[in-house]
């Protein structure tokens, strides 16, 4: 072998061995080390044999120096020989430097290689705990893998069952109808998601966990994954089904997708119930079912044709406070209602409506609408029957009175039929106040008959537009004559006291001579309950009369077109108000031996009527032949009223109502003589002479026309025509309604004012407390009235239409005329 062959094999042996992963990875390490290391050895000796390889190695110069005195000597072979032996010595001296190298780089790898080893086995070693636990991680995960899919085979194995066990029972038992295990089942888990409200999310919260927890189950048994994170990933695929595309091998594709598919359905379900939640908040806000959270609301229960006017009222009542809060609950939809109270062209004046669709004769909608913190609750009649209007009444007085946490305000009750008054109070006991609206119409046209015009000062005294009965404890006035509490409200006229002594009873002009006691309130005339203080007692004048005297009742022929259900408290009524010897004409298409039979049923016995006699015609009032037999010019009030057979639709009562009249006041001005009429002729208004309604104008100065009206859109008709002193009843029975809310104390005075006894509203001649020309302040009218122990209210100049009522500067000097009128609130005559 030669030298430099052995130099290379080391070279390249040295370059094997400095790669430490060359020595770990390649095959047979050991044996080709160990051959290498044996033949470098042998090349060590076999170099030392030779004499080639010294012990000691020196340079070339020591070899020159050692040769250099032989020269001479040898010839030139032997010195070729020398120079070939020297040029063979330094080559073996520097392979003898490289060998020694070699060496230390063999034992380098050496230990390298003995370290190699060691780590080789301390890696087999650790390598059989690995390998059991991965054993028992691969049987775990088989396991987890197994419940799974147990898991999700158990509902296919119940309902299986369920479907065994229901076909048995109906093949084994056909006698017994049984239902089904299925059904039974399938009924329990309706009455469950039926009866409890968050059965379905809950339902749906536990199906999600359950996917979760099986998808990370069968997860963990096709994934090299801890539990842990395969809990997670699942929830992953659950949440968002496109997380399953970075799956890798069959098992944990198929694993995947079915968590992606569980979840899609559970989004949709989800989705399903936020949807159907949704929509039904949403439906249950348009159908008025969501409750109302206020307190010191007015509660309105039903609906009529009163209701515009109600609302009307009660607005401008809330004015002063900027506005109020009404609640209206009616079985229609809400958004029927809304849609007609939009429809009212009126202003709310900061007044909120809102509408609740349910019943007043179910307790969860009555405390739906906060009805016992409601400071006042009115109940509307129906339109329809009386019996069944008031029958329902009498039933939503009974829900009220049955509410557990107690009424703070009080109820007011609008009745069709007095005789079902009495029955409502003794239900609803002290909360209830009453309101019967065919007896107040009725006794407000018989008053209107016997006084035109009386009709617009209830309706100035009734609405809240104008002025309006309060009543208020004043205590700087305790010890002071109700003759001196008359003059000391500049801005109010006193009416009647609230004696405490009498049990908080209403004195409606009471003697001069009363004098207030602690706790007594007074009761006035004011536009506003915040309008009106007491001041000092101003000096006034006080001027005798020169006669006082009462204008004697004449008798009256007096006719009633139509039929009404409680025409016989109206004729009650009359009997009591008119003069001995006076007529009553009823006119009507009701048969005379019918219309005596009902008369009776209603408890009036025709012989004991005093002061009229009856007179009974039949015929339609709407035909004019049947109206011609009539002597209608002889008549001085005709009352025309709302027919029992149409007063259920507004319009068409109204229609016939004005029909009537128009008929009446045509046969009337071509029976006057026109000489007659021309005398008698007063302007009022704008049409000629020659008109047919200016002939109407002037035959209606002999006769006092009253119609009963009940859709407010009639009325323009008439005040344009001025051919009758109409009167609204909606719109007044809506006003009584209103004032009665807001102070419960004014029914009484209501009551007063239209029963047969008592006061009662007058309009009186200007010359029965001045003379003509003569100047006087309104003070010193009032103190001239009280000689007649009357209280006067306000007055209606001769050349005005309308009434002022509680007059401003009262303490001023001004001229009157005999022409003028005053309004005054006396005893009945």
């Amino acid at each position: 072998m030669r030298g430099s062959d052995v130099v290379s094999f080391l070279i390249a042996l040295q370059k094997g061995c400095r790669s430490r992963m060359a020595w770990t990875t390649s095959p047979g390490l050991n044996r080709r080390m160990s051959l290498t290391l044996v033949m470098a050895l042998q090349l060590e000796k076999r170099l030392q044999r030779c004499g080639l390889l010294l012990t000691q190695p020196t340079g070339s110069s020591f070899v020159g120096k050692w040769l250099f005195p032989w020269r001479s000597l040898i010839d030139a072979p032997l010195q070729l020989l020398i120079i070939a032996f020297s040029s063979l010595l330094q080559k073996n001296l520097s392979f003898h430097s490289q060998v020694n190298d070699l060496r230390d780089q063999v034992v380098n790898l050496n230990m390298k290689l003995r370290a190699c080893t060691l780590l080789d086995s301390m890696d087999d070693i650790n390598s059989i705990p690995q390998q059991s636990d991965q054993l028992h991680n691969k049987s775990l995960k088989n396991s987890a893998l197994i419940v799974s899919l147990a898991l999700l085979s158990i509902p296919i194995l119940v309902l299986k069952y369920v479907d065994y066990v229901s076909n048995s029972r109906r093949s084994t038992d056909n006698i017994l109808e049984e239902v089904s295990l299925h059904k039974q089942l399938a009924y329990r888990v309706d009455v469950f998601l039926s009866v409890h409200p968050y059965a379905k999310p809950l339902a749906l919260l536990v199906a999600t966990l359950l996917l979760i927890c099986l998808g990370g189950l069968a997860l963990f048994g096709v994934t090299d994954d801890n539990l842990a994170d395969c809990l997670w990933l699942s929830w992953t695929y659950v949440a968002d089904s496109g997380n399953h595309a970075n799956s890798e091998g069959m098992g944990p594709r198929l694993v995947s997708v079915s968590i992606s598919f569980g979840g899609m359905l559970i989004f949709a379900m989800m989705l399903g119930l936020v949807s159907d939640s949704i929509s039904e908040k949403l439906d249950s806000l348009r159908k008025g079912r969501s409750e109302v959270v206020e307190q010191n609301h007015t509660l309105i229960l039903g609906w009529s044709d009163k209701l515009g006017s109600l609302l009307n009222q009660l607005s401008i009542a809330n004015e002063s406070l900027g506005g109020g809060i009404i609640v209206v609950m009616a079985e229609r939809d809400k958004e029927e209602m809304e849609l007609d109270i939009g429809k009212m062209e009126f202003d709310f004046k900061g007044t909120s409506v809102i509408c609740r669709s349910g019943s007043p004769l179910i307790l969860a909608d009555l405390k739906k609408v906060s009805v016992s913190k409601a400071r006042a609750i009115i109940i509307l009649a129906e339109d329809g029957n009386a019996d069944q209007s008031d029958a329902r009444a009498l039933r939503t007085v009974l829900s009220l009175t049955g509410v557990k946490e107690g009424l703070r305000g009080h109820i007011v009750v609008e009745l069709s039929d007095l005789d079902n008054e009495v029955l409502v109070k003794l239900v609803g006991g002290d909360l209830v106040e009453t309101v019967v609206a065919h007896d107040v119409i009725g006794r407000l046209m018989i008053q209107c008959a016997r006084q035109p015009g009386l009709a617009q000062i209830w309706e100035d005294i009734l609405g809240f537009e104008n002025c309006e009965f309060y009543i208020k404890r004043w205590p700087q006035l305790d010890g002071m004559a109700f003759e001196d509490v008359l003059i000391s409200f500049p801005d109010a006229i006193p009416c009647g006291i609230k004696a405490a002594s009498h049990g908080g009873k209403i004195i409606l002009n009471p003697d001069d001579s009363y004098i207030l006691q602690e706790g007594d309130e007074v009761l006035v005339i004011a536009e506003d309950d915040d309008s009106y203080s007491p001041t000092t007692v101003p000096m006034v004048n006080e001027a005798s009369l020169i006669h006082i005297y009462r204008p004697e009742r004449k008798p009256m022929k007096i006719l009633l077109c139509g039929w009404r259900r409680d025409i016989d408290d109206m004729i009650v009524v009359l009997d009591a108000f008119l003069a001995p010897e006076s007529e009553l004409w009823m006119f009507n298409e009701v048969a005379e031996k019918e219309r005596e039979k009902k008369l009776i049923d209603g408890g009036l016995d025709v012989n004991r009527l005093v002061n009229i006699s009856l007179v009974n015609r039949e015929g339609n009032a709407v035909i004019r032949r049947h109206l011609e037999s009539l002597p209608l010019e002889s008549f001085d009030s005709i009352l025309i009223l709302a027919d029992e057979s149409v007063e259920d639709s507004a319009i068409q009562a109204d229609s016939r109502s004005l029909a009537t009249l128009l008929l009446i006041r045509d046969i009337q001005a071509k029976r006057l003589p026109y000489r007659e009429t021309m005398v008698q002729q007063v302007y009022r208004g704008s049409f000629s002479q020659g008109s047919w309604i200016g002939e109407m104008q002037q035959a209606s100065d002999k006769t006092v026309i009253i119609s009963e009206i009940l859709d407010p859109r009639t009325k323009n008709l008439l005040s344009m025509s001025k051919i009758s002193d109409y009167v609204l009843s909606n719109e007044l029975v809506s006003m009584a309604l209103a004032m009665v809310a807001e102070d419960r104390q004014i029914n009484d005075v209501l009551e007063e004012l239209f029963a047969e006894e008592g006061n009662e509203m007058h309009i009186r001649q200007a010359d029965l407390y001045l003379r003509e020309g003569e100047e006087l302040s309104f003070y010193e009218i009032v103190l001239r009235a009280r000689q007649r122990r009357e209280i006067v209210i306000g007055y209606r100049l001769g050349n005005t239409e309308r009434a002022v009522i509680n007059p401003p500067a009262k303490n001023e000097q001004r001229k009157w005329s005999i022409a003028d009128v005053f309004v005054v609130i006396a005893e009945k005559e």
